[in-house]
């Protein structure tokens, strides 16, 4: 029996959590850090093993053999860069917020660590299961450790916010649960008997049925609440003004990116010919996603909630590239929800450290920040250039290839997109404008006093070294997701050219 790799991995940062329950006050964070690093360590090393032989790293046991539920877990291309990013970016939060404390007396930065190596080992579940119900009990799981640490470490209205959340992602489970029953069943028709394993449904429940497609809107309905998309996003700006900025990157550069995955992973995988039927209307919820996401970042007044508006506009981007059913525009995505974890993670945590001394995250108290601490200012340029896709940043690399796979198939989205990037633009150099330049007022003279410290550089510099090398050696990860997307067209029967998309999807 091969060494169970993918459940160390998913397991460890769970038992990490479980240990942290424990009363070791004095040695919590350690532990939570150290258990966050083991993890860290675990995914490095499965690398070496997918690229000898991929297969090498599934495994599946019986589960629940009444339902025909297995607990399997497989990682391809897209699987395997959503398990580094997830990896790296929690230890670089659990450092950022070394010293964080809730508004009460319980919430501890060990609860905290806690809380954080939850939702991690639920995200990589999430991202390794090769079993619908597997997928859908991690997927509603991650609610749990979210809420607490928005309602518990977050600002004044943290408990209006991590309701809000709440509502939202049980909205979306609800609904994506009306699918998972379905499957058992439609998969006993099918293949003669009830499975969940995604690799044996292959694309056997598509075909335009009016059950299929139910079953597949459902799904999408989930992933869209997830995402999310214009016009159900309206719960991540309120959770990320109140949240923690190591909160926020967790929510929107690991947990939201079920989202887009989800719907690569079953929506495309499971129901290709519902997708493709779809794409036009998805395509158009992306622009919308695209252009109203930036047009309400340059309009915000909130430095965390302006973030939370680009990543809108962002997820607008990765649904695009994912309904052109090109390899281009679909390796873009998988780029993309990789860069965009790293990028967002970089905005908040440096916005984190000006708020932290500046006691606000209004843009209209700062101004003159670069005269009183010139390397936090360098670190948010740095930041703020890697959300716009600055050529030479690895953002650029996914957003072109987007626009590209686009462009192939549907040019008029691919010009409307543009645009996005244009407004990318306008709000983050107004911000770096309104906050970095000009005189330093009083308020910012009296409250900013010191520069980054030294740990605060290494979370700094270390988000923007890793933007900039994928920027200019963007094949370290392209190696693996192109064949991953070339292949998932493969499997749901797209041609990959410039015909009509109708066309192509076998009926």
């Amino acid at each position: 029996m091969t060494f169970p790799l993918l459940t160390c991995l998913g397991l460890l940062p769970i038992i990490g959590a479980a240990i942290l329950i424990l009363p070791v006050r004095a040695a919590g964070k350690w532990i939570g850090l150290g258990f966050a690093l083991a993890t860290l360590g675990l995914a490095a090393a499965a690398v070496p093993v997918y690229l000898g032989d991929p297969t090498a790293l599934t495994q599946t046991v019986p589960w629940i053999p009444a339902f025909g539920a297995y607990w399997a877990l497989s990682v391809d291309g897209m699987g395997l860069t959503m398990v580094l990013l997830t990896a790296l970016l929690t230890p670089l939060v659990l450092f950022a917020e070394w010293n964080i404390t809730g508004k009460g007396t319980k919430w501890t930065s060990q609860a905290f660590a806690a809380l954080v190596l939850l939702l991690e080992g639920l995200s990589l579940l999430v991202f390794m299961a090769d079993d619908i119900l597997l997928f859908y009990i991690c997927f509603e799981a991650t609610l749990i450790p979210m809420y607490f640490l928005i309602g518990g470490f977050g600002g004044e209205r943290r408990s209006q916010a991590a309701l809000k959340f709440l509502l939202f992602g049980l909205a979306g489970g609800l609904i994506m649960l009306v699918s998972v029953v379905g499957i058992g069943s439609f998969s006993q028709q099918a293949i003669g008997a009830p499975t969940y394993l995604i690799s044996q449904i292959g694309v056997s429940l598509s075909g335009g049925s009016t059950w299929a497609w139910v079953l597949m809107l459902c799904f999408l309905a989930a992933f869209i609440l997830k995402a999310p998309m214009v016009p159900v996003h309206t719960w991540l700006p309120t959770a990320a003004e109140e949240a923690t900025p190591g909160s926020s990157v967790l929510m929107v550069g690991i947990l939201d990116k079920i989202g887009t995955f989800g719907m690569i992973r079953i929506c495309l995988t499971l129901f290709p010919v519902e997708s493709a039927a779809i794409a036009p209307v998805m395509i158009v919820l992306a622009l919308v996603s695209i252009i109203y996401g930036a047009l309400a970042a340059i309009g915000s007044k909130n430095l965390l909630r302006l973030v939370a508006y680009t990543s809108v506009s962002h997820f607008g981007f990765m649904v695009l590239g994912i309904y052109t059913f090109t390899s281009v525009g679909l390796g873009g995505t998988m780029f993309y929800q990789v860069n965009h974890g790293f990028s967002t993670a970089a905005l908040f945590l440096v916005l984190g450290f000006l708020i932290k001394r500046r006691g606000s995250a209004n843009v209209a108290d700062y101004g003159g920040v670069q005269s009183q601490a010139p390397i936090l200012s360098g670190a948010l340029l740095l930041a703020g250039l890697s959300g716009l896709a600055l050529p030479g940043m690895s953002t650029f690399v996914s957003e072109f290839e987007v626009l590209a796979g686009s462009w192939s198939r549907y040019p008029w989205a691919a010009i409307v997109a543009a645009l996005g990037t244009v407004l990318a633009a306008v709000y983050i150099l107004l911000m770096y404008q309104r906050t970095m330049t000009g005189p330093a007022t009083p308020e910012v003279e009296e409250t900013i006093t010191t520069d980054l410290t030294l740990k605060e550089k290494l979370v700094a510099f270390g988000l923007a070294a890793v933007v900039i090398i994928l920027g200019l050696i963007p094949n370290l990860a392209l190696s693996v997701i192109t064949p991953t997307a070339q292949e998932t067209l493969t499997q749901i029967g797209v041609a990959d050219h410039q015909a009509p998309l109708g066309e192509e999807v076998p009926a």
